[in-house]
Order: C-alpha cells, then sequence, then structure tokens
C-alpha cells in the first residue's frame, strides 16, 4: 500500500480548500544546493493546488525566468519572478575577510512588479555577480539606492 500518494492526496484537498496561498519565497533547481524542485513540477503542484501564483526567488540569479514564464502560461499559474539577493555589510567590492563569526553577505528578497522592476532586477543581479562576488554574488545599500533612484 503506498501512503505517500493517500496523504499527498488528502493533504492537497486541505490545502485546496483553505482561502488562496501564495509561495513568495521558493528556490528551484537554480539555487545550488539549496533547492531542487524543477520549474515545471513545481507549477504543476501550484496548480494542482489551486493556487493562483507562485514566485521564484532563487538564491543569487533569475536564471530560471524564462522557463517560469513559457511554462507557466501552460498551466494557468502567474508567474511572480524574484531574487533572494546576498546584501554585503558594507561596500560590495570589498573583499576583506570579516571578524571572527561575523557574516559576508545577508539575504533579501526582491520581487519583482513589472517590466522596470525586471529591468532593475536584472541590473542588480548582473552586478552583483561582476562588482559584488565574494564567495556569493553580492549586492550593497549604495546599489539599491542608486536602482531606485535612477
Amino acid at each position: 500500500m503506498d501512503f505517500g500518494k493517500e496523504n499527498e492526496k488528502a493533504s492537497e484537498e486541505t490545502v485546496s480548500s483553505l482561502s488562496p496561498f501564495v509561495h513568495l519565497h521558493v528556490h528551484t533547481e537554480y539555487s545550488l544546493l539549496d533547492g531542487a524542485i524543477r520549474i515545471n513540477e513545481l507549477l504543476k503542484k501550484a496548480s494542482n493546488l489551486n493556487m493562483e501564483a507562485v514566485a521564484v526567488t532563487d538564491h543569487g540569479n533569475i536564471f530560471g525566468a524564462v522557463e517560469l514564464f513559457t511554462q507557466a502560461s501552460k498551466t494557468g499559474v502567474k508567474p511572480i519572478l524574484g531574487c533572494e539577493t546576498y546584501v554585503a555589510p558594507g561596500n560590495r567590492k570589498d573583499r576583506s575577510t570579516s571578524g571572527e563569526g561575523a557574516l559576508n553577505a545577508y539575504h533579501l528578497i526582491l520581487l519583482v512588479m513589472n517590466e522596470e522592476g525586471y529591468r532593475n532586477l536584472s541590473r542588480l543581479v548582473t552586478l552583483s555577480h561582476l562588482e559584488g562576488f565574494y564567495y556569493h554574488p553580492r549586492i550593497d545599500m549604495d546599489l539599491l539606492r542608486s536602482i531606485i533612484e535612477d
């Protein structure tokens, strides 16, 4: 007897009877060592649970953006693109070692609302790799401010 399938079906029925829910922080296979679900499986599961939308917020990248939007149009689930960025405690270009036990980056989740937001997120992610990479692709508060002011 396969208890996994029965339990999964029961939990799907319970979840789908609740008020609308949208995951705003999901890591996919593009979050190395932190996410495992493939985008098509994520969208299929969200559709089965009658979720209207789902956000993909992979660590430091938006590699799954095209796949997310392509696959989402087939399932009827609204795609929300985002990224869990790493924010340097100081300047993103500073690669000196932090104090003993201090973090070299903090996490910040950014979600795209429109085309301008997509352009801004693309710019942030690109600059995090080109200018701020130190163990992780990092941004800093100055870069965030400059994006807002533009």
